[in-house]
């Protein structure tokens, strides 16, 4: 890694351990409420449902599907290693489960983003292992 610091290494600690298990096996967990009358799903997660502050909240496998919401391109980030990736599409997504998510949009052009775009998980993974793998969109093949 050269020395230089990171600043794409999450913390992880033992709360959030399941959801980042779960990206190391391609799975995108979020957090939905089970108190009566709410129901809601959110991301990120927490252990308190944020509309009813109930702890009634369990991990949840989503689609993995998305809509696009909207996103910004960046063109120049001197953080290590997001240098070496510019530009490159910081994005928000709807999940299909309801929640919103911060992300990147992969494997297409810019010029191609478009609000409600239709949008499926992949994952970042890092060759030296010193990052967990980070779940990332890109357009979607085939039905979704």
């Amino acid at each position: 890694m050269g020395g230089l610091p990171r600043f794409d290494v999450p913390g992880i600690d033992d709360f959030t351990r399941p959801y980042w298990d779960a990206a190391a096996g391609g799975v995108l967990l979020i957090r939905r409420c089970r108190a009566a009358g709410c129901g809601k799903a959110h991301h990120y997660p927490r252990e308190f449902c944020p509309r009813c502050w109930s702890e009634e909240v369990v991990w949840e496998e989503a689609s993995g599907f998305a809509a696009l919401y909207t996103w910004s391109v960046v063109q120049v980030n001197d953080l290590p290693p997001f240098g070496t990736r510019v530009p490159y599409a910081a994005a928000v997504v709807d999940l299909d489960e309801g929640p919103r998510m911060m992300t990147e949009v992969i494997d297409c052009p810019a010029s191609d983003l478009r609000i409600g775009m239709r949008l499926q998980v992949a994952y970042r993974t890092d060759p030296e292992g010193a990052v967990p793998a980070v779940p990332v969109f890109r357009p979607v093949t085939g039905a979704g």
